[in-house]
């Protein structure tokens, strides 16, 4: 005896009902974070960009080749002190087949690294085609780099014990270009960001201290506002989204 057919209607009706409920819970979720993103970068006088389909190909290492390029959502943009000055520094939802995968945070350097340098966690199945050179555990973490004597000159003590502070819900640490940059859970908050931010700024100034000798300054390419910030004295780091850096 075949099924009648209302069961199946049924079934469909009840199919698709979950799949809107799943959905508007999603788009709901996705406004929240939106909102509280849009709050946190309005509170430090940063910049917000709901999308940025650009940015995320300025990076080719760490979370962007394990996810894939993907596209960043609730973008800040702005710059932050570390103990060597003024950094700029980027917050973005990382975006790929319509899945928010990781937070990605970035802090930005004054010069470029002559090394790429992934940190993993080793419960993270990080394999993938194109795998940098295995250096070997680093703390808790593996390290991955495309050039092994380049990468040893460059991980100290220092940088290592700095690494360690980062925490286990960041998947990976990595130092690509002039930026080191970390991929946090999804949905982090922005108290969360806000320590990450520190730590990754301890990391850049342990990899590019400035000169003592120097003025210190924000090493940027695209054009910069300069506006007041939150704190005495401060400046903010406007970089223009859509623009791929070199």
């Amino acid at each position: 005896m075949g099924i009648p057919a209302w069961v199946w209607f049924t079934v469909a009706a009840v199919a698709g009902v979950a799949g809107f409920a799943l959905l508007a819970t999603d788009r709901a979720q996705r406004t929240a974070r939106n909102r509280e993103r849009r709050r946190w970068a309005a509170l430090r006088g940063w910049q917000f960009e709901e999308t940025d389909h650009v940015l995320p190909t300025r990076w080719e290492a760490g979370a962007i080749a394990y996810y894939g390029t993907g596209l960043a959502r609730d973008v800040v943009a702005g710059s932050t002190f570390t103990a060597d000055g003024r950094r700029g520094v980027y917050v973005l939802d990382h975006e790929t087949g319509g899945k928010v995968n990781s937070v990605l945070v970035g802090v930005r350097c004054r010069r470029a690294l002559p090394v790429v340098i992934e940190l993993w966690l080793s419960t993270v199945p990080f394999q993938r085609e194109k795998m940098p050179d295995l250096l070997g555990p680093v703390g808790s973490r593996y390290a991955f780099v495309t050039d092994v004597p380049a990468a040893r000159k460059l991980i100290t003590p220092d940088l290592i014990d700095a690494a360690e502070e980062i925490g286990g819900d960041v998947t990976v640490v990595w130092f690509e270009g002039d930026w080191v940059l970390a991929a946090a859970a999804p949905n982090s908050s922005p108290a969360r960001i806000e320590r990450l931010l520190r730590d990754l700024g301890e990391l850049a100034d342990v990899v590019d201290p400035f000169d003592a000798e120097a003025e210190p300054e924000v090493a940027v390419d695209v054009d910069v506002d300069v506006e007041p910030d939150n704190e005495p004295g401060g400046e903010i780091y406007r970089p223009s989204f859509g623009r791929k850096q070199s």
